[in-house]
């Protein structure tokens, strides 16, 4: 099973991921338990969206880890990697759990109704990681709305920056079926090299909504009480906020709807100096 999830693997890594994940801004002691989620999320992803496989196989290999995480076998390395920083740490596996309820949804549906579906889906496969985060840190569960409401935020922006290869490549499209169609496009737009203003109505309508996430999580750095945590929260909320803004002016079928990495860390400068001043 492992060498099978072997062959499924992307080779992205953490590196590669739109915003940063267990950087130098937080503490050494924490940065190790984060970055065990974030392999064990990355092994699922990859198996979840490789389109070689089978969604027979995919959904045996995901349950495999969601086996090994519960503690019933250990057939899944990066399972077992993070179930054992849990035990180090004395932290529940629900967060992993949840977040595999998504990639097997992941194998099963490949349409989004409206945006309450879409929501759900973050539920299981964006708000896990900041609730683990924030349970590494040892914050409070109260903060977890606005945790919920800016990693909701990070995966719409994320689906709307791969909406045209995720239909292209494995035939799945997170737009809300509804939207697209109130705004007269469909799926097969996704397939042209430039958005429909059909399309592009329905981009700019999702990133509207996701200014919307993005306003409730706005004090959510500021109610951080771990201070390097908190210099994190504010350099991702502002460069979410930024792809966002971006969203609604350009298109991502035509181009890459990302920040060149000058321009992330000259972002990411402004976030970290904000949050300085006005602790």
């Amino acid at each position: 099973m492992n060498q099978a999830a072997i062959a499924l693997a992307s080779g992205k890594g953490h590196k590669d991921e739109n915003f940063p994940v267990a950087s130098v801004i937080l503490k050494p002691a924490h940065r190790a338990p984060v970055m065990a989620f974030y392999r064990f999320a990355r092994g699922a992803d990859d198996i979840a969206d490789n389109g070689s496989a089978s969604s027979a196989d995919r959904l045996a290999m995901l349950g495999e880890m969601r086996s090994t995480l519960a503690g019933l076998s250990n057939g899944s390395d990066t399972a077992l990697a993070l179930r054992e920083t849990l035990a180090e740490r004395g932290l529940s596996p629900r967060h992993g759990l949840d977040l595999l309820t998504a990639f097997e949804r992941d194998c099963r549906v490949n349409r989004c109704a409206d945006w309450d579906a879409l929501l759900d889906y973050c539920r299981y496969s964006a708000m896990p990681v900041g609730r683990y985060v924030l349970d590494v840190h040892g914050e409070s569960e109260a903060l977890w709305p606005a945790s919920d409401a800016l990693c909701a935020a990070l995966q719409v922006i994320n689906h709307l920056q791969d909406c045209a290869k995720d239909y292209r490549t494995i035939d799945r499209v997170y737009l809300p079926l509804d939207m697209l169609a109130v705004h007269g496009a469909t799926v097969e737009d996704l397939a042209a090299p430039v958005a429909s203003t059909a399309l592009r109505a329905t981009i700019v309508e999702l990133a509207g909504i996701t200014e919307g996430l993005l306003a409730q999580s706005r004090g959510f750095a500021r109610a951080i009480r771990d201070r390097r945590l908190a210099l994190e929260v504010a350099v991702i909320h502002r460069l979410a906020t930024s792809l966002t803004q971006r969203m609604k002016k350009r298109d991502p079928l035509a181009e890459r709807v990302h920040h060149r990495p000058a321009e992330a860390l000259g972002l990411a400068s402004l976030a970290v100096l904000g949050r300085l001043v006005g602790r």
